[in-house]
Order: structure tokens, then C-alpha cells, then sequence
């Protein structure tokens, strides 16, 4: 296996209002990697949450459980990383099964956008809402490569987490 760098961007929020989504909207779609380890599979996480102002809290994970963790199954053929999503659990959209993302050569970017509903237990039901972008990269680690990447593969699966249709999308 060669080394793999994986940047999982969520951004969390529960107000619905127009002037939420607005700053929302001018959240940056991508981060500077911070020094990693050279080879293996690296997780980098940014988490933009609307209860703490939206601050990037940010953390470095390695290794398969890592990949895990981000929603990921990473495999691996012939020197090709097999990149799938994993089931969630969310409340919309279900995604009870995984499924493949994309497969990604030596030197190719992949990101996949998605975006979900979730709620607490039954005994305290709250909702939440958040998206993720997610940009892997079958390439050596260095700060600046997922700014303005040339994605290989670019898989949007975000849904209107409100009702309807996506504004856009038929």
C-alpha cells in the first residue's frame, strides 16, 4: 500500500434561517494540511461547528480505523486505492449500505460532497445537520494540495436536507 491522505471537512449547524446559511456558505472548502507522516493512510479532520462560531477544530488520525471514522472503507488492487463510503447513520438521507466512491491511481485526487440530517435518541430527540467534503489524494502530503485541486474524481451527493428537490438538480 502506498500512502493515502484523507481531509474530512463537516460543518455542523441546527439554524435554518438565510442569514445561517450565508455564513455558511463563505466557510472555506478546503484546508493547509499540517505536517504529516510520510506513506500510510492519514486522516485529517476540520470540524466548523455553528455552537462554537463555526472555529475549526482540527485533528490528525492514521491508519484504517482513522479511515473509519471519517465514513470511509478504504481497499486496495494493483497499487489503485478502492475508496467507498460507508453506511451512516443518519437520519436522511439512509444510506444503508455502502458504496463505491471512486478508485483513485497514483497521483489522483478524488472528493465526494454529501450532507445529512441526524437526531438524538427517542428520548431526547434533537436535530443537526451537516456537511461534509471529503478530498483524498493518492499522492505525498504537502500543505497545499487539496487548494485548488484537479479532482481525477468528483462525486456530489448532497440532497435538499429540508424537503424537495435540491435547488439545481432534477
Amino acid at each position: 500500500m502506498s500512502g493515502l491522505v484523507v481531509q474530512r471537512i463537516r460543518v455542523r449547524w441546527t439554524s435554518r434561517d438565510a442569514a445561517a446559511a450565508t455564513v455558511r456558505g463563505r466557510l472555506p472548502q478546503a484546508y493547509a494540511l499540517p505536517p504529516l507522516p510520510a506513506g500510510g493512510l492519514t486522516v485529517h479532520e476540520v470540524l466548523r461547528d455553528e455552537a462554537t462560531d463555526y472555529r475549526p477544530v482540527e485533528e490528525v488520525r492514521e491508519g484504517e480505523s482513522a479511515a473509519r471514522e471519517a465514513g470511509l472503507w478504504i481497499g486496495w488492487r494493483d497499487g489503485v486505492a478502492l475508496v467507498d463510503r460507508l453506511p451512516g447513520h443518519a437520519s436522511f438521507p439512509v444510506r444503508r449500505a455502502g458504496t463505491r466512491l471512486f478508485t483513485l491511481a497514483p497521483g489522483q485526487l478524488g472528493r465526494w460532497r454529501a450532507n445529512f440530517r441526524f437526531t438524538g435518541c427517542q428520548c431526547s430527540a434533537r436535530w443537526w445537520y451537516e456537511q461534509w467534503t471529503v478530498h483524498v489524494a493518492h499522492a505525498p502530503a504537502h500543505a497545499d494540495l487539496f487548494r485548488d485541486a484537479p479532482w481525477s474524481r468528483d462525486r456530489d451527493e448532497r440532497v435538499h436536507l429540508y424537503g424537495g428537490p435540491r435547488p439545481g438538480r432534477r
